[in-house]
């Protein structure tokens, strides 16, 4: 599946802005560069389905990254209600557990077999590359190694019918080793060696997470932050190429 990839397919932007305004004109500036943009919480709150909406009348499709994690009803609704707006990608918490993740994935295909729209594809995330070791074991109360807590999940989501998972890039060949190559791996805490690691602590380049196997990269700062963006994801595609 990554060899059918083109380079501008495997990168999401990650639009981490608080209005609609000044993600509209990011995604403008990125022009044609890259293909799909992420919508996370703080912009899908403020501007609501318009965001993906004016997206894509733009041209671009949408990881919808909001995370749904609540009781397998109340998560198929959410699905059906996403399902609808035509996103390519959205996600839910492996941590839902199994009959959440398989609700969700129900309702996705149902709305888009009623509304002649593509399924979307449906990640299931494991542990936040904010995550570490100490907090996983101590805050969070998992016992054990942050990449055996990722695996558990993975194949959980794999049972459940999801398409693939997030994770950090560290963990990409256990992943692909547990669950197949077609298992798909969006990868975040994506860096080029000349951006800044900010808070995210299990982080990885572009070229390395490609090489260990990764399907699809979201990127944000690196590009929307730079001085250029145009230049920037420029620059991380032919990282990629």
């Amino acid at each position: 599946m990554r060899a059918n990839l083109r380079p501008e397919e495997k990168i999401f932007v990650a639009l981490d802005y608080d209005n609609m305004d000044d993600a509209l004109r990011m995604a403008e500036r990125l022009g044609d560069t890259i293909k799909t943009m992420k919508v996370g919480l703080q912009l899908f709150f403020k501007s609501g389905p318009e965001i993906l909406h004016r997206l894509h009348e733009m041209g671009f499709q949408v990881f919808m990254d909001c995370k749904f994690h609540d009781i397998p009803n109340t998560v198929a609704g959410a699905s059906d209600s996403v399902t609808a707006h035509g996103v390519y990608m959205f996600n839910v918490h492996c941590a839902g557990g199994l009959e959440m993740m398989k609700r969700a994935k129900e309702a996705a295909i149902k709305r888009a077999e009623a509304s002649g729209i593509q399924v979307p594809k449906l990640i299931g995330v494991t542990q936040l590359t904010s995550t570490s070791q100490a907090m996983l074991n101590e805050e969070i109360g998992i016992a054990g190694d942050v990449q055996r807590s990722v695996l558990h999940y993975a194949k959980l989501a794999q049972q459940a019918g999801l398409d693939g998972v997030v994770a950090s890039g560290h963990e990409i060949a256990a992943i692909r080793e547990a669950c197949g190559d077609q298992f798909l791996t969006v990868i975040p805490g994506i860096r080029p060696a000349w951006a800044a690691s900010d808070d995210q602590k299990r982080i990885m380049t572009p070229a390395a997470a490609l090489a260990a196997g990764a399907h699809y990269l979201v990127i944000g700062r690196a590009i929307t932050h730079a001085d250029d963006p145009k230049a920037a994801a420029l620059r991380i595609l032919e990282e990629v190429r």
